[in-house]
């Protein structure tokens, strides 16, 4: 069984009885040893707590604390101001509060023999919160099952911050742009090196367990990759001026073809051309807004999409079927076509009864 974090104090207040055990870690200890006694009129479980209890911590201690006083337990105004506080509660309040947190007492956590961080602690709160939401006790199975679960999901995150990290190396927000062949080179050997890592990490549940969890990390990195990779064509400067590099090229062809088909006589087609070189100015000037401003991202955004369908997909019906596809999966078919209306009956076919 793994072992628990290293200490366990027991912070008893309002003790009354000082005569017997005086306040503070002497007479709290001495309180503890004569309750953790194993006694034969005892209940079997209660006799297995108090034998195995030590085995499970490697320091045990209690302190006892007096009562705050009555101001504090009748004033409902109570604001923690010192002055309201019993001058015994404070005495011994000064006592305990270095032996919690003085340099000399704090130590590293450990759990299952590894050393953790806090955000490997985060996880192992957010995992025992879930069974303990309950108004029952947890089994200790499912405490097992949390602790092995929050052991993979402290692992995950480990290995998540190796690749991120690493990664913020090769193309965090202050490095130049790399070519998306040599990020996705470096991608594949920081992913498995991330995971590598996940697998050193001496973990519970088994391998079946763990094997979950391990893809859950590497889902994560795929995703983590694709953030990178769009950070990285940020950078790109061809990449950003390729939506107004396109409407200006969309611009020139419909200008050189409208005055052609001017020339010939085909006015309807000049028209046509006029028409689209237009819409992509005032696509252009929109878009320009949209950069500026920042607002409307939407709308920049499919500014942006439709420019890079023209730029990929360079002949007509390519682009034709790629701009449908992009409609269609932003609009819903069944909303562009109407409901068909309910026929009225012809009065030629109602027979009147005589």
């Amino acid at each position: 069984m793994f072992p628990s974090p290293q200490t366990l104090m027991f912070l008893i207040r309002d003790w009354s009885y000082p005569y017997e055990h005086p306040y503070g870690l002497e007479g709290g200890q001495s309180f503890l040893e004569k309750r953790l006694q194993v006694k034969q009129n005892q209940h079997e479980e209660l006799q297995n707590v108090r034998k195995h209890i030590h085995s499970c911590f490697s320091n045990i201690s209690c302190f006892l604390l007096p009562h705050p006083g009555l101001k504090v337990a009748t004033n409902p105004r109570f604001d923690g101001r010192l002055r309201d506080i019993d001058e015994e509660f404070k005495k011994e309040l000064v006592n305990l509060v270095p032996t919690l947190l003085s340099p000399e007492n704090l130590v590293e956590k450990e759990i299952g023999g590894v050393k953790i961080t806090c955000r490997d602690l985060l996880q192992y709160f957010k995992a025992y919160m879930k069974i303990y939401q309950g108004e029952e006790l947890p089994h200790p199975k499912s405490m097992l099952q949390a602790t092995a679960e929050a052991n993979n999901l402290a692992a995950v995150a480990g290995a998540k911050d190796v690749y991120n990290k690493s990664m913020e190396q090769v193309c965090g927000g202050d490095k130049p742009y790399i070519s998306p062949t040599e990020l996705e080179r470096r991608h594949v050997e920081l992913r498995q090196a991330s995971v590598r890592h996940f697998r050193s990490v001496k973990k519970m549940g088994g391998e079946e367990f763990c094997r979950r969890y391990q893809e859950q990390l590497e889902a994560e990195l795929d995703e983590a990759y694709a953030n990178f990779s769009k950070h990285n064509d940020g950078k790109n400067i061809f990449y950003a001026a390729r939506t107004p590099a396109t409407l200006f090229a969309v611009m020139f062809v419909m200008y050189v073809a409208s005055l052609v088909t001017g020339f010939v006589g085909i006015s309807s087609v000049a028209t046509l051309c006029n028409l689209v070189m237009g819409v992509a100015l005032t696509a252009l000037c929109i878009w320009a807004y949209v950069k500026y401003s920042g607002e409307f991202r939407e709308v920049g955004g499919i500014i942006d999409q439709v420019a890079e369908t023209l730029w990929e997909q360079r002949t007509p019906r390519k682009v034709f079927s790629k701009l449908f596809e992009v409609a269609r999966s932003r609009v819903p078919l069944g909303s562009l076509i109407p409901a068909p209306r309910p026929r009225l009956a012809s009065n030629n076919n109602v027979k009147k009864k005589n």
